[in-house]
């Protein structure tokens, strides 16, 4: 184990992190130039679309007026390969000079995959990778699962009363938990790419679904609505985000007033094949993947998240469980015809609220 190259990368970790909510579809990447055991330079990915970390890092050099011939460059994920909205990165690496590049994992884009290792190495570059491998792929789980699958990594969550209700029988579900959760709920939004709930949600709560109590870009707001029932006056079809509403073909033909509306204020509607008169959830996941959406947050109600999980489609699972009890109403899930396990990946109180979050495993 080198202390060096595993305190180096953790300050790109650190670095990356800095692109949340501003980068997706894009990975979160940092970078980190060090020579003579001394870090001259450092940059990440800012946002969609502009330079990448190793570049900024590059940039910061230059701009210090630091020669980097020789040096190491770390870096969390493998430098892009390909033309895109930029560059290849191990182009400018190899022409710079560089002596020796640390990873910590492959990119998993087919554009990339390995090919820029084999391509630093042609030239005499050293090449260390999978240096803290299982931190780097825990950063990037949701850029991961994307490329590899082209589906949205999907997340689940819920707040609920000690005696395990999420709404009261009257489908009332409005501040079970305390403010500091709520925050902590508005810093995930920004963390995710969308947001997505039912239209029983719409209906009960009238949520805004945007990002609020903290600094943040709003995620595009999505629902479910096969029979297209969610009220023309909901506040999820006002400006201030991006909205998508899944409905059922059959419903094109007879609301074509209602459709003609939300279309003149900017909202996608999207017809969708019914299945037992269900929408199915793949295909839903599989249009947002094609929209650039990479990642999602699901807040829905009992019926929603149950369909989540009977499609085999959550990869992790939080929990807001708060200290009121509310006796009896509506419970979590309702028939689920799937069989999972849950791996606690981290557990924490937020006041007198518990909060936890799982990793999701089918059997």
């Amino acid at each position: 184990m080198n202390r060096a190259d595993n305190r180096w990368m953790k300050y790109c970790f650190t670095l990356a992190e800095k692109g949340v909510g501003k980068v997706s579809p894009n990975p979160l990447v940092g970078a980190v130039i060090v020579k003579n055991g001394k870090m001259i330079a450092e940059g990440y990915h800012q946002r969609y679309g502009s330079s990448h970390a190793e570049v900024n890092a590059i940039r910061d050099a230059q701009r210090k007026k630091i020669d980097i011939k020789g040096a190491t460059i770390y870096v969390n994920l493998e430098p892009c390969f390909h033309f895109g909205k930029t560059p290849p990165c191990v182009d400018e690496i190899v022409k710079l000079g560089f002596s020796r590049v640390v990873i910590s994992t492959d990119d998993p884009n087919p554009l990339v995959a390995g090919k820029s290792i084999k391509k630093l190495r042609a030239n005499g570059i050293k090449v260390k990778n999978g240096v803290l491998a299982k931190d780097g792929k825990n950063l990037n789980e949701k850029f991961f699962k994307y490329i590899r699958t082209s589906v949205p990594f999907v997340s689940v969550k819920v707040a609920s009363t000690s005696d395990g209700f999420i709404a009261r029988p009257d489908g009332d579900s409005h501040w079970i938990s305390n403010a500091q959760s709520r925050m902590i709920v508005h810093q995930m939004r920004n963390e995710y790419d969308a947001v997505l709930v039912g239209a029983t949600t719409v209906i009960n709560d009238d949520p805004l679904l945007t990002v609020r109590t903290v600094e943040g870009r709003n995620p595009v707001r999505v629902v479910i609505d096969g029979n297209f029932s969610v009220p023309m006056t909901s506040k999820i079809f006002n400006d201030d985000a991006n909205t998508i509403v899944y409905v059922a073909k059959r419903i094109i033909r007879t609301e074509r007033k209602k459709i003609a509306f939300l279309h003149k204020k900017g909202i996608d509607i999207i017809p969708m094949p019914e299945h037992s008169g269900k929408l199915n959830i793949h295909h839903i996941l599989r249009d947002l993947s094609a929209r650039g959406i990479a990642s999602v947050l699901v807040e829905g109600g009992q019926k929603t998240l149950t369909e989540f999980f009977n499609a085999r489609a959550v990869d992790t699972f939080h929990v807001f469980k708060a200290k009121k009890k509310y006796g009896s109403g509506i419970k979590i899930f309702g028939d689920l015809s799937v069989s999972f396990y849950k791996r606690r990946v981290q557990s924490k109180h937020f006041g007198t609220d518990h909060y936890a979050e799982y990793s999701i495993r089918y059997v």
